[in-house]
This record gives C-alpha cells, sequence and structure tokens, in this order.
C-alpha cells in the first residue's frame, strides 16, 4: 500500500523570542555627531604668531631689528655729533610708519623692514657728493616720504632745502616731520614741478637738484635746466636703466649738461649720478 506524504501548511510558523513580551527592546546606541571645527579665535593662536604679530603692528620693534650702525660711516663729525644725527633719523623712521599704516601710503609695506638699507641708507649715499660740491640750495623733485631730502637734511648736506611734491597727502607728511623734528631752512611745495617752472622758474632757483625715483633721466634733467643755474648740479638716485635712459635721450639733455660722473650704491645697480649745468 503506498504511502501518503502529509500536506504542508501554508501558514508561516512564527517562533517569538523566549519572554519577548516581558522584556523592553534595545535601543541601538547612536554615536555622538562631531562637533564641526571652527578655525581658533585669535586669542587662541599659538605664543610665536602672536610674538610674530605683535612685532610687525609695533613700529619700535620693527625699527629695532634694522642695522643702524651701518648708517655711521656715512655721517660726518665726532661720534657724539653721530649719536645725535642717528636719534633723529631714528624719529623720523618712526614717523613714516606711523604714517604708512596710520593715515597713507608712503613706502610699500615690504620696504618697512628693510627702511634704513633701502631708503635711507641710499639716501645718505649722495651726503659726501652734495657736500663735496658745495651746494647749498637745494630742490628736490618728486619728495614722496621724504627720500633723499629728510635723511640729507638731518645729516647736514645743503643749507636750504625746497621739497616739491604733486601728491598732498604726501606733502602734509612732510610738512609734520619737519614740525616733529624740528627742521630749519626746509620749505615744502605741493605742486607738479612742470607746472612750478612754468609760473616762477626764478622761485626755484639752486645750486642743487635732487630726484629719487621719478622720471626718466632726460625729462628730470630737462625740468632741473630751468632752475639749476649755470656750474650747479644735478644728482640723481637711478637704477639700472640708467644707462639706456641717457643713451636715448642724449642729444636733448647734452645741450645743457656734461657728465654724469656715476657712482654706485654699494653693490649696485642702483647709483647715483652728477650732472654739471653748462654755463
Amino acid at each position: 500500500m503506498a504511502r501518503t506524504k502529509p500536506r504542508r501548511s501554508n501558514a508561516k510558523r512564527t517562533t517569538a523570542p523566549a519572554a519577548s513580551a516581558s522584556r523592553p527592546a534595545r535601543r541601538r546606541a547612536v554615536a555622538p555627531a562631531r562637533a564641526e571645527r571652527r578655525p581658533r579665535p585669535l586669542t587662541q593662536r599659538r605664543a610665536p604668531e602672536r610674538a610674530e604679530a605683535t612685532l610687525h603692528r609695533d613700529p619700535l620693534r620693527v625699527l629695532e631689528r634694522q642695522p643702524w650702525n651701518t648708517l655711521r660711516p656715512l655721517l660726518a663729525g665726532s661720534d657724539a655729533e653721530r649719536e645725535g644725527t642717528l636719534a633723529r633719523l631714528r624719529a623720523f623712521a618712526l614717523e613714516l610708519l606711523r604714517w604708512n599704516r596710520g593715515v597713507s601710503n608712503l613706502i610699500s609695506h615690504d620696504d618697512e623692514a628693510r627702511l634704513v638699507e633701502r631708503h635711507i641708507a641710499e639716501s645718505l649715499a649722495g651726503a659726501q657728493a652734495i657736500k663735496s660740491l658745495g651746494c647749498k640750495q637745494l630742490v628736490d623733485f618728486g619728495s614722496g616720504g621724504g627720500f633723499p631730502a629728510l635723511p640729507l637734511a638731518i645729516a647736514g648736506a645743503g643749507e636750504h632745502w625746497t621739497l616739491v611734491e604733486s601728491r598732498r597727502n604726501k606733502t602734509l607728511f612732510l610738512r609734520r616731520a619737519i614740525e616733529e623734528l624740528d627742521l630749519r631752512r626746509i620749505d615744502v611745495v605741493t605742486g607738479r614741478l612742470e607746472v612750478l617752472v612754468a609760473e616762477d622758474a626764478a622761485a626755484l632757483r639752486c645750486d642743487g637738484f635732487t630726484s629719487r625715483a621719478t622720471m626718466k633721466a632726460g625729462p628730470t634733467l630737462a625740468l632741473a635746466a630751468h632752475v639749476v643755474q649755470p656750474g650747479g648740479h644735478a644728482i640723481l638716485w637711478k637704477g639700472s636703466g640708467l644707462e639706456a635712459e641717457l643713451v636715448a635721450s642724449r642729444p636733448d639733455w647734452e645741450v645743457d649738461w656734461s657728465g654724469p660722473d656715476t657712482r654706485m650704491i654699494g653693490d649696485g645697480p642702483n647709483s647715483i649720478s652728477v650732472f654739471t649745468r653748462s654755463a
């Protein structure tokens, strides 16, 4: 007799976990969300960073780190007189940095850390030339932040200076520096030299003319010829492009000038060139 297989029920079997009714369901522990990292406020920066920031903010500390002793060979007089000159140069530099940061731009901020070597020392490099040439009445064209005229005047080069600058914010600084340092026999004129020459060249008559980082040599000498008396001198602070500038404009400037006598500043490439006004 054949066996018959028992029929399977279509009902799904469910097996309840033991004691499921009496135990509460377990909840998975959820890890707390990570807090978003935020940049640390200024007060939490590392100490070296704070110190460096303080250094750059404090003009006095910026000046302390600069090579003031390198200026001594450029100054005349006894040791005591040189110390007095250095003190006035420091005072001038401090006024310039304060104005540069708080009022308007006089030099690039990158140059602040090398103010002594880049601006003051280069200006003073012309002091001996001006004294040996015997220049007494000088006009400085495009004085800007006071270079080269104010360091030269502080060092005793020349007897009277007229500083010509077209930008009012810079002439305001020049007047303030002159007042704060109690410098005498220095006038400041706001205006473009070509306009001043056209209006009254005789008012700017001089035996010495200085210019640093202004126009090309040819146009500068053309303007200087209107105010420098015969036998007087133009002293120009120029970069490596001087020779090309002189060659390009030689037929024009040779009419009024002889020279130049060019002297390198340190290892170069900047130089000081002296031209003599023809009779």
